[in-house]
């Protein structure tokens, strides 16, 4: 199992070795750590150097919070530059929703904003990891489509039956998260992604509802995603565990040689 997008950074420092350990005995090869902005994608990068061939970091600026300064943009841009050999993506990028009217900045900034992220990408070759909902998740696939973006995945994806389409036959991957376990929509939108797109995801540490509640998100929580996509798929979740691996490792190419 690869969790395909979770905060790492966000864990507690003192008694992460000690879960890595536990995630690692029950079947997690590895996550694809991404980062919210400057700070935690250095931090992201030295969990890296901590747990090499299990932590893939990510780096990036998430959208629902205001905009870097320009100085702070630059030296990420140094930094993925002078770190490319760790990188697999470009990530958590995108495009605002839930905090727009909240945000110092207009809509127009983060797309402009986001154009240069993805150039970067595009530039570095690497793929890039979405936060694109509802009418947002097609102005960003538009982008992608005029930058000549190669990969890209869709995390926590919620669009327009139409929009879901359009990623799909563009190539590009979409995640499920443990909602996927007990909400309709997530379980329509699995089906309606060819298992040869599909990623799992928790968001860590997100937390959700229902059997999850209380509980504090892990990597753990994938067995019971692929429990319940075995069904929706009617595959055993062994082989639709290893379809997904492949997948995971199809768009962030650069992790093919260090899972264990």
């Amino acid at each position: 199992m690869i969790d395909a997008h979770i905060h790492l950074e966000q864990y507690e420092d003192t008694i992460l070795p000690v879960q890595i350990e536990k995630w690692q005995e029950a079947g997690v090869k590895g996550v694809i750590a991404v980062s919210n902005d400057l700070p935690s994608s250095y931090r992201t990068l030295e969990l890296h150097e901590k747990f090499p061939g299990f932590v893939h970091p990510a780096i990036g600026f998430h959208p629902e919070q205001p905009l870097p300064i320009e100085q702070e943009y630059l030296e990420w841009e140094r930094l993925v530059q002078a770190e490319r050999k760790k990188i697999v993506a470009i990530g958590e990028i995108g495009l605002p929703h839930y905090n727009l009217e909240k945000l110092p900045f207009s809509l127009e900034h983060y797309y402009d904003f986001l154009i240069r992220c993805l150039e970067v990408a595009v530039q570095q070759q690497l793929p890039v990891t979405l936060h694109a909902v509802h009418d947002k998740a097609e102005m960003v696939f538009d982008l992608l489509l005029k930058k000549q973006v190669a990969a890209a995945h869709y995390h926590w994806l919620k669009a327009p039956d139409e929009v879901i389409i359009k990623i799909v036959e563009a190539g590009y991957f979409i995640s499920v998260t443990p909602e996927v376990c007990y909400r309709t929509r997530d379980q329509k939108l699995a089906k309606q992604v060819p298992l040869s797109q599909l990623l799992i995801e928790t968001d860590g540490p997100w937390p959700y509802e229902e059997e999850f509640k209380n509980q504090p998100t892990t990597p753990l929580f994938l067995r019971c995603i692929l429990s319940h996509l075995s069904t929706l798929y009617g595959l055993n979740s062994q082989e639709l565990n290893e379809q997904i691996v492949l997948n995971t490792t199809f768009c962030y190419k650069e992790i093919k040689s260090t899972l264990t």
